[in-house]
């Protein structure tokens, strides 16, 4: 039997900066995963993806990311997407600067 489609966020990498960002439903690119559209449909899922996919010159890596709603937006589920929202980790800048 398969296994059920959970939520999902479509995540990549900004292309010039290199910064992880989300799809927002209104087709912006956000590095705030509290701004993404949470995609609760798994057709609708895999078509965002296929639509997201095609804008490689903005972005690089579109991928499906497991995520929850949580109170101001969808939250990651699993360490590795929580870990993108900090930022990158080879040396404090942007979103680790901030409080």
């Amino acid at each position: 039997m398969p296994k059920a489609f959970t939520p999902k966020v479509i995540t990549a990498n900004a292309l010039l900066e290199g910064d992880a960002v989300w799809l927002t439903d209104d087709d912006r690119w956000s590095r705030d995963i509290a701004e993404a559209e949470l995609l609760t449909d798994e057709a609708h899922a895999e078509l965002r993806l296929l639509e997201a996919s095609a804008r490689q010159s903005e972005i690089s890596g579109a991928y499906l990311a497991d995520a929850q709603e949580g109170e101001a937006g969808p939250e990651p589920v699993h360490f590795r997407e929580a870990f993108r929202t900090r930022g990158p980790s080879n040396y404090p800048h942007g979103k680790q600067t901030r409080a």
